[in-house]
């Protein structure tokens, strides 16, 4: 019986049961008697399941659905927190610190507390199986007054919470990788992206919440914002998707009317809308002439090298990715004919870094909606009561 898949958390018990049948017969051959051993032993057992029931209610009572109760909640609170801390950070960061990789993934990043709540959310699945079928076997207590609790309901949003928070952790992966979209491209949706981190966030906590006071409130008007603001965030990539690319032509404004972009992206280095024309194979030349002009007759030859060098890495340095090393370009043999088409193309997939954030923040937006319908139907088994009741 105990290898039947239904049984295996018992198998405890099917031990102790084969343990005392085995002790009452021995006894029972070497006494003669097995009837009073039985009887000892079944008194002993009585007397140790009461002591246990007694201390376990009205002395120290620890609840496994309690527990349950307060794990899914905690779950909650910590993927929103999760999700708006990595949401700040990847629109306030510069990229102009950033250490290795290696560390940080050892360091596990002591600098994002909820980053690690989070990751503990995404292990706690066998967590809370043990904890719902321990509380099967709880009389009604608390909060928890009637037969037949759905403690199973739980488990199953704790299974969606969980994909949502494989989300937020994705979203961990593009704020600490090695390609990192420019600081004013990220600037330029930042309106958009904080607000549609904001909603979903407040859905998040709206949720566990109600699970926590065991109430049912509408989700409509929460729902709508989140909705509406991810729209807002769509749009604005599509409008302006020619960002994300290093060779664009701007669009046609008669055809399509475009927002406004502010002023500060036009006017940094990382301005996309007239990519590396001041910086080609002509005006290089145009450059180190001039230069050569420029520097007196009585220079040596090495210090000219030296300065010419120093120009050539700086322009590098000015169209490279933040953890492109400049002087990888040196084994490449310096500035070659495809140099700039090189150069685009990295340029390209710094700017699609975006693209992948926000796509992983829409993404997560749509699980909501299963995350809703999951919470939803654990109030309806669970017969929480309505709001204002």
């Amino acid at each position: 019986m105990k290898l039947w898949p239904s049984l295996v958390p018992y198998e405890y018990g099917f031990r102790v049961i084969l343990f005392t049948y085995c002790l009452i017969i021995v006894s029972g051959y070497r006494m003669g008697n097995p009837i009073t051993t039985a009887m000892d032993r079944l008194y002993s057992i009585a007397i140790g399941g009461f002591v246990a029931v007694l201390v376990n209610v009205f002395v120290f009572p620890i609840w496994a659905g309690e527990q349950l109760h307060k794990e899914l909640v905690n779950s909650f609170n910590s993927v929103a927190d999760s999700l708006e801390e990595c949401v700040k950070k990847y629109l306030e960061d510069e990229g102009l610190d950033h250490p290795e990789f290696s560390k940080t993934v050892m360091d596990e990043f002591p600098d994002e507390p909820n980053y690690r709540r989070c990751k503990s959310t995404l292990n706690s699945s066998a967590k809370l199986e043990s904890l719902a079928n321990s509380a099967k076997w709880e009389p009604p207590h608390g909060k928890f007054r009637h037969f037949f609790y759905p403690w199973s309901e739980y488990v199953k949003v704790g299974a969606v919470l969980r994909y949502c928070a494989y989300e937020v952790m994705a979203l961990h992966g593009v704020l600490h990788s090695e390609i990192q979209a420019p600081h004013n491209l990220r600037f330029t949706f930042y309106s958009e992206i904080q607000e549609a981190a904001t909603h979903a966030a407040e859905l998040v906590r709206s949720l566990g919440k109600d699970i926590s006071n065991m109430k049912r409130s509408p989700k409509t008007s929460l729902l709508k914002k989140v909705h509406s603001s991810t729209e807002r965030l769509q749009r604005a990539i599509d409008v302006h998707s020619y960002l994300l690319a290093s060779n664009f032509d701007p669009p046609d404004n008669s055809s399509k009317p475009l927002t406004k972009l502010p002023v500060t992206f036009s006017t940094t280095q990382y301005d996309l809308s007239n990519p590396l024309t001041e910086f080609d194979s002509n005006s290089t030349e145009n450059n180190l002439s001039q230069t050569n002009q420029n520097v007196p007759s009585g220079t040596p030859p090495q210090q000219t090298e030296s300065y010419h060098e120093m120009m050539r890495k700086q322009s590098r340095r000015l169209h490279s990715w933040p953890s492109r090393e400049v002087d990888a370009f040196e084994e490449e043999g310096g500035l070659g004919m495809d140099f700039l088409p090189r150069m685009k193309a990295l340029e390209s997939t710094a700017a699609l870094s975006l693209a992948n954030f926000t796509s992983l923040l829409i993404e997560f937006v749509a699980r909501l909606d299963h995350l809703v319908e999951a919470v939803d139907e654990l109030s309806k088994m669970a017969k929480f009561n309505h709001e204002g009741v």
